[in-house]
């Protein structure tokens, strides 16, 4: 599977997957408000625990700005609703077990983990307007103080 690599201004590749609830969420449900989605390699690890903590606990300058966060792993939704449950997750998460909307975001490839060349989720993160346009994009982020990187990006926190 070939990674895409979008960019700012590339319309965000749709998507239809199954919540932590098996719910199916689609892209186009979050028309008309802008959506931070981040992919993230593994539920329940530490980095991405960190990672889904800090978006969770920065709903207070997302959300009346109107940000809805939006969370993307390869984990089954079981592994999901137990990540969310342990960890008080607010974030919408979603699986992608055949990494097919991870490599739509290029976030799915060749990356080195423990000096060994492995495929896997490339963590990053998309801020996607209301009209689905993609307006930010940040690849091979490091997990712990990234959402405070993005909100200073987005104007919403101090720099």
């Amino acid at each position: 599977m070939t990674a895409m690599l979008v960019d700012v201004g590339d319309r965000a590749p749709a998507f239809t997957l199954p919540d932590a609830d098996g719910t199916p969420v689609s892209l186009s449900d979050f028309a008309g408000a802008p959506v931070i989605l981040y992919c993230y390699p593994a539920a329940m690890t530490p980095g991405c625990t960190t990672q889904a903590c800090d978006f969770t606990a920065a709903r207070p300058q997302l959300e009346p700005a109107g940000y809805r966060v939006v969370g993307l792993s390869p984990d089954s939704p079981d592994k999901l609703a137990r990540f969310r449950a342990e960890e008080s997750l607010s974030v919408t998460l979603l699986s992608d077990p055949d990494h097919r909307v991870l490599a739509e975001y290029g976030a799915w490839g060749p990356r080195t983990l423990y000096g060994r060349t492995v495929e896997g989720v490339i963590r990053s993160t998309f801020v996607i307007d209301a009209d689905a346009v993609l307006q930010k994009v940040w690849r091979n982020v490091k997990a712990t103080g990234h959402v405070g990187r993005v909100l200073r990006d987005l104007g919403l926190a101090e720099h």
